[in-house]
């Protein structure tokens, strides 16, 4: 790695002199005359370290170094003064000065500490990144998948995160929009704040008002006090809408006040409150045809879908459904205090031939179901439930147009295991492959092997 050297002198020989100097040391060297025209070059350029003169004509080294440590505290700098001027230089400590030279500067010295504390920064830049890396993946602990669309929505996850737009979270019920939603809030920068879920369709038309905006004592029967609604109780964090097609047109002209102008008055009430409140909201409707049908209004869907993420169903991320099940195994064995090493390959083939109408919620009863049902290590396609027991369609394995290579592989062999009654050595006679070939393919899917093969 180069590192970006800026040197700050309003001497011409001095600057260029220690440039060349560090220069033939390797670095990429910046130079500027006074503090601000090195406050230009550090906005533009990508500096690692700063090495200014203190008094110096329009902006002062001293007023340099606050602004860098204010703007970028892990950028060390480095000051270099006159003999009579050592008080100010330990000032400058005080102020976040990595170090202190005076002049005439010691060229072995000043490479010296050059070195060590780029060597700081370069850790400290590497702690960062650790730490941003387990950022993203407490972010996403809950959610299990590696298939091109989940990855795909990861991305995008990432990339709004640490912005203030409004997200809009689309797919059909039980696709996991939930802890999308969390995960938005998780990599975002009001982690530490409040997230507040509100279950739109959960709640009566006649309460939702009231638990979004608060209301006062007395604005309605029933209100004895005072309540805080769930955007006061939200500001500064975020706020979660949760199937928010659900949501009648009275409310709605609310919520597009709030997302307007941070604004709203409790119920019964009139004093104006104030919110900052990042809002993500979720539906498995087609919200533009209830704009289309007068049912939701086409100002807030705007306001809402400024950035969407759309879940893919299960049918259409088929590859991930033995990770999904391994993982809603190994859950509900615990809870159920049941020994179940695997899932048999027959039982996987009938879980890969589903449509899932249900998605990972109807997958997670499936599986919690087959476990209570299970009386041997391994789940069987009899502790299925019956729709699946019955999904194989006779003799035939459907792959879906647009459905990748592997993933079609993949459905075929498990569809001719299945098939087959976890056969292995008829499977792979059958698909013209050899029987390590067979295995390999079902390590890599992560399904146990079975002790008995004809």
């Amino acid at each position: 790695m180069k590192f970006n050297i800026l040197i700050v002198d309003d001497e011409k020989n001095i600057r260029e002199g220690l440039g060349q100097a560090l220069e033939m040391d390797g670095y990429a060297i910046f130079l500027a005359s006074d503090g601000r025209e090195a406050l230009g070059i550090f906005a533009e350029e990508e500096i690692d370290l700063v090495i200014t003169d203190l008094k110096m004509p329009n902006l002062s080294g001293g007023e340099l170094l606050r602004r860098i440590a204010a703007d970028q505290p892990t950028v060390p700098v480095i000051i270099l003064t006159g003999h009579g001027t050592i008080e100010t230089a330990v000032d400058a400590m005080r102020d976040g000065a990595y170090d202190f030279l005076t002049k005439p500067v010691n060229l072995d010295h000043l490479a010296l500490l050059v070195k060590r504390a780029l060597a700081n920064r370069s850790m400290t830049l590497q702690y960062r990144a650790m730490q941003s890396e387990l950022e993203k993946k407490r972010g996403f602990s809950n959610i299990i998948g590696t298939s091109p669309q989940l990855r795909r929505v990861f991305d995008m996850v990432e990339q709004v995160a640490a912005t203030r737009a409004a997200v809009l979270i689309t797919g059909e019920s039980g696709t996991g929009k939930e802890l999308i939603a969390d995960a938005i809030h998780n990599l975002s920068n009001r982690k530490d704040k409040a997230f507040i879920k509100v279950h739109c369709a959960a709640l009566a038309e006649s309460l939702l008002e009231s638990e979004l905006f608060g209301h006062e004592k007395g604005a309605f029967t029933g209100a004895l006090s005072r309540k805080r609604g769930r955007f006061e109780l939200a500001h500064l964090g975020s706020i979660f809408l949760d199937e928010i097609g659900e949501i009648n047109p009275s409310v709605q002209v609310k919520i597009l006040r709030v997302l307007q102008e941070k604004k709203f008055e409790r119920v019964g009430g009139e004093e104006t409150i104030e919110v900052d409140v990042r809002v993500i909201a979720a539906t498995n409707r087609e919200l533009k045809k209830e704009i289309a049908e007068g049912r939701f209004r086409e100002d807030l869907f705007y306001r809402l879908n400024v950035v969407n993420i759309h879940l893919p169903p299960l049918r259409e991320r088929k590859e991930d459904i033995p990770l999904l099940a391994a993982a809603f195994l190994k859950e509900f064995a615990e809870e159920n205090s049941k020994h179940i090493e695997g899932i048999d390959p027959k039982a996987i083939s009938a879980l890969y031939a589903y449509s899932w109408p249900g998605n990972i919620r109807e997958l997670r009863n499936c599986i919690e179901s087959a476990v209570v049902l299970c009386k041997t290590q391994g789940i069987t396609p009899e502790d299925l439930p019956p729709s699946l027991r019955g999904s194989d369609e006779g003799n035939s394995i459907r792959v879906a147009l647009g459905t990748s290579m592997a993933e079609a592989e993949k459905a075929v062999i498990l569809g001719n295991l299945g098939h087959l009654r976890g056969n292995k050595s008829r499977t792979a006679e059958v698909l013209g492959i050899g029987r390590k070939t067979l295995h390999r393919k079902l390590k890599e899917y992560g399904l146990e092997e079975e002790s008995h093969e004809a």
